[in-house]
């Protein structure tokens, strides 16, 4: 656990962004629901999420006390259990509850693929940390790939894709911070783009990519001018509503795109278009500006970590937290095609937010426990 004078090294600016990232994110999830009785009556989307959010800074701190050094002591138990857990959302999930992504409660709906992240950012570290001075090793890497798939296969099987790039993109940038050649690291990802490419139809035929996923890439590449309400409907209404913002917005709670629900998934996928619709380029650019400050000081912790695995667990929480903003925001600015990855902190989604909290609490941890040369 902790002692007492660890405390005086909490970083509260990089609480202090996250929370207001968060405050930020409720205050908009409610002025997207409202008026819509559906989500305010038989779903209150405001008041889960605010709850989610206290169990996050709960969590938060109790992640933040304990050493992170535990985590790499317990890698492979995390490693078998999370197995376990996606194994069987897939067998049970899909059989019990219509779903193969979350299990279903009376009260929330709990995706464990979102904790998966944190996981394989903690198990990845512990590998990498000990093998550092084999990473030119092609065995070391293909082991970490297995190791990487072993999560992901089955959270590509439920289907997630969204979920899927991001655990192989949190493998790839740690395998690189790692040491890994950059002329090996170039083959790979030559290696495994080729793959995909001989896979494509056999993952297409087996239901891994689903139809709409292939609309949204084609939507993407060549969009149909005279879609209104077909694939593309929604990030036109996105295009519209950041576009319409200006430099104040619309007002709070008087965004029309918003209020008479042009804007779809606005509290989740589009909620940074309703920011910017309702809170004009002044909110848009602070929740940019929040979110980029978050990934600094996740980044600065990997620098003042004292060993291997703090800096490795930092980095890969600097790069979840950056990867799944910039794809969220490139949605909502038409510069990629719509993922369905939420806005970290900001987007509706208690697993999501839990997750991203606790990924802030073993930077926490880190920073608390910096070399003994810094100040």
């Amino acid at each position: 656990m902790i002692r007492g004078g660890f405390w005086r090294h909490f970083d509260f600016s990089l609480v202090g962004a996250m929370t207001v990232l968060v405050i930020i994110g409720v205050t908009m999830i409610r002025s997207a629901i409202a008026g819509n009785i559906e989500l305010t009556t038989t779903t209150p989307l405001v008041a889960r999420q605010i709850i989610f959010a206290l169990i996050g800074f709960v969590a938060l701190l109790i992640v933040a006390a304990i050493d992170y050094r535990v985590w790499s002591s317990l890698s492979l138990q995390l490693y078998i259990g999370i197995i376990i857990v996606l194994f069987s959302l897939n067998i049970i999930g899909a059989a019990l509850f219509g779903s193969a992504r979350w299990f279903r409660t009376t009260l929330v709906f709990i995706q464990p693929s979102e904790f998966a992240k944190i996981v394989l950012i903690l198990v990845m570290a512990d590998f990498f940390s000990k093998h550092l001075r084999q990473m030119d090793d092609v065995k070391w890497t293909i082991r970490s790939f297995l190791m990487m798939m072993g999560i992901t296969i089955w959270v590509l099987l439920q289907p997630n894709l969204s979920t899927s790039i991001v655990l192989i993109v949190l493998w790839f940038v740690l395998l690189w911070i790692s040491g890994l050649p950059v002329k090996h690291l170039l083959a790979y990802g030559a290696a495994g783009l080729s793959v995909i490419a001989i896979s494509f139809p056999i993952l297409v035929q087996v239901g891994v990519l689903q139809e709409y996923q292939l609309k949204r890439v084609m939507n993407f590449i060549s969009p149909d001018p005279n879609a209104r309400y077909g694939d593309i409907y929604n990030i036109q209404q996105a295009q519209i509503a950041i576009g319409s913002g200006g430099l104040f917005g619309q007002g709070y709670g008087q965004g029309p795109q918003v209020q008479l629900r042009f804007l779809k998934v606005r509290w989740s996928d589009f909620i940074f278009s309703a920011t910017a619709h309702e809170l004009g380029f002044i909110g848009a650019f602070l929740i940019i500006l929040l979110m980029a400050f978050v990934v600094y000081r996740c980044l600065w912790a990997a620098r003042i970590a004292r060993d291997p695995y703090g800096t490795l667990v930092s980095y890969g929480v600097a790069t979840l937290i950056a990867f799944q903003a910039l794809v969220n925001l490139g949605v909502n600015l038409e510069l990629m095609p719509a993922t369905g990855l939420t806005l970290p902190f900001v987007s509706y989604g208690g697993s999501s937010l839990l997750a991203n909290m606790i990924a802030i609490g073993l930077v926490e941890s880190i920073i608390m426990r910096r070399k003994a040369t810094e100040t």
